[in-house]
């Protein structure tokens, strides 16, 4: 099988008067690039999932608003309609505020570039907790299509697979749209990982039977003191993992710190439209949830690995 292209070129882009992107909709099936001409085109890709996860879509809000800016576009217009794309992940204003005095080409680059070196500083440090021979669980997707070039958790699980230490990663399907099933395991795959897709209600078995040595996940948002958003379904592996002693890691870079929100209880969570669960029947459909922070084994961001007290040990949110 050819190796496919992960560079963060080939994720995101701003291309002459376009923005553009691989279209995540279309995985695994095809690999279909969508140009973006406007702000507003962006944040509707953003919010309809073209491109997800907490350091992409910062980084294609920032490309959205340099796009604007090039185009002559009401550069406030803009800025509300990207941050208003999705609610839940920090990253999506903090890339529009780092880019709001300078929303040229060159900053949003730069911007994309800062964010993938992060990524990979934060794999470096995410080896450190990886034994020799584990078996991974990872929950969402958390790769180079999460964060515009390398991944945050699955940057970490790539950094250990290529240190020779990893046996197996187990994939969780995960909501909204599959991500896992559909992305992470694109990815795995592209990459020559050995793994496995799991239902999620697969996990918690899994971990009784003694097969999984480490959890690692992403966050779209972590509060001061170390509660952490991440897509729905991450609070029940956390409760596993839990129950059965086994280590659960989030990796996730500064831009995704708030230290704003005291606690879970503070970072809102987005609801997505009820079809995507069924169109036949009433349903409930969170994107997000919160895992207290004293189920979190340890933080990793590019600064280095983070224990409870969280809100001692956390780093500040660093500019791009």
């Amino acid at each position: 099988m050819a190796k496919r292209d992960l560079t963060p070129e080939s994720i995101i882009r701003l291309e002459g008067n376009a923005v553009v992107l691989l279209d995540q909709r279309q995985l695994p099936e095809a690999e279909v690039e969508l140009r973006c001409v406007s702000a507003a085109e962006v944040a509707d890709a953003i919010s309809t999932l073209a491109i997800r996860g907490a350091p992409a879509i910062g980084v294609a809000a920032g490309y959205g608003l340099a796009l604007a800016a090039r185009r002559g576009e009401d550069l406030e217009a803009a800025y509300e309609t990207l941050a208003a794309a999705r609610p839940t992940a920090v990253n999506l204003r903090w890339a529009l505020d780092e880019l709001r005095d300078d929303p040229t080409p060159e900053r949003a680059r730069g911007l994309h570039q800062a964010e993938v070196e992060r990524c990979r500083r934060m794999g470096e440090h995410g080896v450190e907790l990886v034994s020799p021979g584990a078996r991974l669980l990872t929950h969402c997707n958390t790769g180079a299509l999460a964060t515009g070039g390398f991944g945050s958790a699955l940057g970490a699980i790539r950094a250990a697979w290529d240190a020779g230490l990893v046996e197996r990663v187990w994939v969780d399907e995960t909501r909204p749209l599959l991500q896992g099933a559909r992305l992470t395991a694109w990815e795995l795959e592209a990459l020559g990982i050995p793994f496995d897709v799991i239902v999620d209600g697969a996990a918690a078995s899994l971990m009784a039977a003694k097969q999984v040595d480490a959890v690692f996940t992403g966050a779209d948002r972590i509060a001061a003191n170390g509660d952490v958003a991440n897509k729905v379904g991450t609070y029940a592996v956390a409760l596993a993992a839990n129950a059965h002693a086994i280590p659960f890691y989030v990796v996730a870079p500064t831009s995704t710190l708030d230290p704003t929100a005291a606690s879970g209880a503070d970072i809102p969570i987005e609801e997505r439209d009820p079809r995507e669960v069924t169109a036949r029947f009433p349903s409930h459909n969170p994107a997000f949830d919160v895992t207290p922070a004293d189920l979190v084994s340890a933080i990793v961001t590019e600064a280095g690995v983070h224990r409870a007290p969280y809100a001692a040990s956390l780093p500040t949110p660093v500019r791009a």
